[in-house]
């Protein structure tokens, strides 16, 4: 256990944007909503940058342009679903060839 939490509770994974245009709006906006559907906290990481995962406002804030290198963090009952299924969007491009 870790500051009170079992292990398992928590998942990390390191993914690469991929899209063109980074993560702008659309994009900011499926990766909160997607980490919204689950219970565990996320958290971004960016270089020294530590932002809500379920913050439309703090995503866009990243900056985080194609070829940015990003750790998502969830800490919480279903983190390693919620990782895997972020993990999933991001490598898709966030859907945006098939707009």
């Amino acid at each position: 256990m870790v500051e009170g939490r079992p292990l398992a509770d928590r998942a990390s994974v390191r993914v690469v944007i991929v899209n063109k245009l980074g993560l702008h709006a659309r994009p900011a906006m499926a990766f909160a909503e997607t980490a919204g559907k689950h219970r565990c906290g996320v958290r971004i990481k960016r270089g020294a940058q530590s932002i809500n995962g379920k913050s439309v406002m703090e995503i866009m804030l990243l900056a985080a342009t194609a070829g940015s290198e990003l750790e998502i963090e969830a800490e919480g009952a279903d983190a390693e679903a919620c990782v895997n299924e972020l993990r999933d969007l991001v490598e898709r491009g966030f859907d945006e060839d098939e707009i």
